[in-house]
């Protein structure tokens, strides 16, 4: 990841300086699925965010700290639900500079 100097737009959760990470799923990953929410957590923005019916198939999250961050993937399938956390400690965060 690197340092992205003014933001990926200019207002709301992805603006600003920072770090972004890009998180890609194909339409295999949740063709079972109700519902597929990603997110950092703590979050200093939106929070889960619901990516089920993204045309995309992906998400763009703002890393505040990669030290007390972690990725955050919950799903529901009818009445059954899961999740997966994955640690952000081991992403070399990088700047424009470097």
């Amino acid at each position: 990841m690197k340092f992205i100097d003014g933001g990926l737009s200019p207002s709301g959760p992805l603006s600003g300086d920072g770090h972004f990470l890009a998180v890609k799923f194909t339409a295999d990953d949740w063709t079972d699925y109700t519902s597929v929410m990603v997110g950092l957590n703590p979050s200093q923005g939106t929070g889960l965010v619901e990516l089920i019916n993204d045309p995309d198939k992906n998400a763009v999250l703002k890393v505040t700290d990669n030290q007390r961050q972690w990725l955050e993937i919950r799903w529901t399938n009818g009445t059954n639900e899961g999740y997966m956390t994955y640690d952000l400690k081991g992403l070399v965060l990088e700047s424009d500079e470097a």
